[in-house]
């Protein structure tokens, strides 16, 4: 099999699986509990702590562990909401199904909300984001790398655009493969299985001082941000991920998989490539290319099985036809020379296969 859909998720790295692997059997006492067992659990979740604040330049007090991303951006977005009492939120048009669906869910409630447009280029343009800011505004949501195409957001700008609102940036496909600056937001979502670390944990940094109601309540776990038993084995390995995340070669071999499937060149993230085969039907090339032994996807997990063509690139004002041709290749620190090679040998024959058969209709 090559593996080329590692921004749906990625494969536990052995040190992870290693780290987590005690705090599973031996030491699998609950972190709140005052004997030894809970102890030692505590221990390992406030060191796991310590780790993702030092590898994110944070106070570890700053950083809540959830259980993904999902929950992290429903935390920010429902959270400051919720503390601010109402008002007006600003968003983009390309979010993450999670984030969108926080907002549609505020809007019901009574808020009011402006997504703000993206170019050709799928990059918001900060001068959009100021202009639609207003006395009332609670919150700005911008996802730092968009997880379709990996466009990578103006973030300072946005910042230096709106100065007094509170920013948050959901970097799930950010942190390990771009420099993510603390600086430039107030929230910002992280997740372990997009950095090969387990899936179902991932972590929130909340700027001191600023306001936000928890969402999971019931016990004064997480700083009373976010009640519930945490997650120590996992805790212990978003740490470690988080420890040997790095770019790698992502850069070097996403270029050369661009240049021999004769994409555009562009400017974005190391590890996304969206590419729109002309005459082909993107499921149909899936599930061929997943037959011929390549994993890839047309976007977001999050929105596997609908059949409504892609936001996120139909906000980029792509025509229809290059929309519903478009597939999504993504790479990973343990993403290898063989696996592209072995790509590059399999997805010309099976498009020009799909041309011949199944045209997309124009």
């Amino acid at each position: 099999m090559i593996y080329l859909d590692n921004a749906a998720t990625t494969r536990v790295r052995p040190e992870v699986r290693a780290a987590m692997d005690p705090f599973l059997d031996r030491d699998y006492g609950n972190p709140s509990s005052l004997h030894a067992a809970g102890r030692r659990a505590r221990r390992a979740l406030e060191d796991a702590r310590e780790t993702a604040a030092a590898v994110l330049g944070a106070d570890p007090k700053e950083i809540v562990f959830t259980s993904g991303a999902t929950e992290s951006n429903a935390l920010a977005i429902a959270g400051v909401a919720e503390a601010h009492g109402g008002g007006h939120l600003v968003t983009t048009t390309i979010e993450h199904p999670s984030v969108l669906a926080a907002f549609e869910r505020l809007e019901k409630q009574g808020w009011k909300v402006t997504r703000v447009p993206v170019d050709s280029a799928g990059l918001v343009d900060p001068a959009r984001v100021a202009a639609a800011v207003t006395p009332k505004t609670a919150l700005v949501s911008v996802m730092l790398v968009n997880n379709e195409v990996g466009s990578i957001q103006p973030l300072p700008a946005i910042r230096r655009a709106a100065p007094n609102v509170v920013i948050h940036t959901d970097a799930a496909q950010a942190v390990g493969k771009v420099p993510v600056n603390l600086q430039d937001a107030d929230l910002v979502t992280f997740s372990a299985h997009k950095i090969h670390g387990p899936k179902g944990v991932g972590g929130l940094w909340i700027r001191k001082g600023t306001p936000i109601a928890p969402q999971l309540v019931g016990g004064g776990q997480e700083f009373e941000k976010r009640a519930g038993t945490e997650n120590v084995a996992g805790a212990v390995g978003l740490a470690a991920a988080l420890k040997l995340a790095g770019p790698g070669r992502m850069a070097e071999l996403r270029e050369r998989l661009r240049r021999g499937l004769g994409a555009p060149a562009d400017a974005r993230a190391p590890h996304i490539l969206n590419v729109a085969f002309d005459g082909v039907d993107g499921e149909a090339a899936i599930l061929a290319l997943d037959a011929a032994g390549v994993c890839i996807s047309s976007g977001s997990a999050c929105a596997s099985g609908s059949t409504k063509p892609s936001h996120v690139l139909t906000a980029m004002g792509l025509p229809p036809d290059v929309v519903k041709s478009s597939v999504r290749f993504s790479l990973s620190m343990m993403t290898t020379d063989e696996d592209i090679d072995g790509a590059l040998r399999i997805v010309p024959g099976v498009v020009e296969r799909l041309r011949k058969i199944s045209p997309v209709s124009r």
